[in-house]
């Protein structure tokens, strides 16, 4: 179940570790409809509820999920580490890096960087 919390007085939906994979466009707008109702900015995911397909970007999964993020105007974090998936993809290292360069989409390894991002 999803919970609401407030960090820095923005409002983030926290999905829980548990629960249906995460795996496409549809899978999206669910999370986005849900946080929109519940009045979240943000909605964190925990990364182990993203599909395998989310981290090889040649499956366009992680672009297609990120972009109706963008188009709602909603803001996605990937909770958690992802190492494992970014040490055997440069494109992958890249589009991570990108992304949390951004106001949009972030990586984010804890609870404690989600703060000092959400911070600034």
């Amino acid at each position: 179940m999803t919970t609401l919390r407030k960090i820095h007085d923005v409002t983030v939906m926290m999905c829980p570790a548990e629960g249906e994979a995460i795996a496409g466009e549809q899978d999206a707008i669910d999370l986005i409809g849900n946080a929109s109702y519940q009045g979240a900015q943000w909605v964190v995911v925990p990364a182990g509820r993203f599909d395998e397909s989310f981290f090889r970007l040649r499956t366009r999964v992680a672009g297609d999920i990120v972009q109706k993020f963008v188009n709602y105007r909603m803001g996605l974090v990937v909770l958690g580490d992802i190492s494992a998936h970014t040490e055997g993809s440069s494109s992958l290292r890249d589009f991570v890096r990108e992304c949390n360069r951004g106001r949009q989409t972030w990586f984010v390894a804890d609870d404690e960087e989600l703060s000092e991002r959400l911070k600034s």
